[in-house]
């Protein structure tokens, strides 16, 4: 199902420019963020490129596809909050180290630089980013797409892939623990931030020397 005999030329032409994740990232930093307005959606690589806007799960399938015209495998990471808004994001590796690829509506939750010794330690790294007025990560699961799925298309279809939203839902997680005190220290500085910059979310997070640069839309 990845040949190169299914894209259509378009499409080759834009794998052919992305082919790293960083150029992955930065187009997709580019693109409106899928809020979903007219219905929830779980849009594949196909539907992607013809609106091109994307939420998170989209973006990271958007760029399994594409990086794995490049040699990645196609592997995500969810990551688990305690309010049931889980994170999506492809991981990959260079030279024995993991970094990522993301879209989303919070700046700290974007891509991250392949200078991470595991999983785990890219996964954590998103811990202080990911607190909001509800937000926690609680843990991590990794899937290669190409496996977990079998045949199932979630490469080209034109329908929303919930069949890959189930599999990441059933995905067993890792558990990350992280402090108790230094989480609602983080959401009171959260909601503090908040109430006197307008509204403006944060990204004032130590360890942004580690980022992908974000959209600037939040810079």
């Amino acid at each position: 199902m990845n040949s190169r005999q299914h894209f259509t030329r378009a499409e080759r032409a834009l794998i052919a420019q992305l082919n790293t994740p960083a150029k992955v990232q930065r187009w997709l930093n580019a693109l409106p963020y899928n809020t979903e307005t007219d219905g929830e959606t779980q849009h594949s690589f196909r539907p992607v490129v013809k609106l091109r806007m994307a939420h998170c799960m989209e973006a990271a399938l958007f760029t399994a596809v594409v990086l794995e015209q490049h040699s990645f495998p196609p592997l995500v990471m969810s990551l688990e909050s305690q309010d049931w808004l889980d994170h999506v994001i492809f991981i990959y590796q260079v030279n024995g180290r993991w970094g990522s690829v993301a879209r989303s509506r919070d700046p700290g939750l974007h891509g991250r630089k392949p200078v991470f010794r595991s999983p785990r330690a890219l996964a954590r790294s998103y811990i202080e980013p990911y607190v909001d007025y509800t937000g926690r990560v609680e843990g991590f699961g990794v899937a290669n797409l190409a496996t977990a799925m079998g045949h199932y298309d979630w490469r080209f279809t034109e329908n929303s892939v919930w069949k890959v939203e189930q599999m990441l839902v059933d995905l067993p997680h890792q558990k990350l623990k992280s402090s108790t005190r230094r989480y609602r220290q983080l959401l009171k500085k959260y909601r503090a931030y908040r109430k006197v910059n307008n509204d403006r979310k944060p990204i004032y997070y130590r360890g942004r020397g580690k980022w992908e640069p974000i959209p600037k839309e939040f810079s």
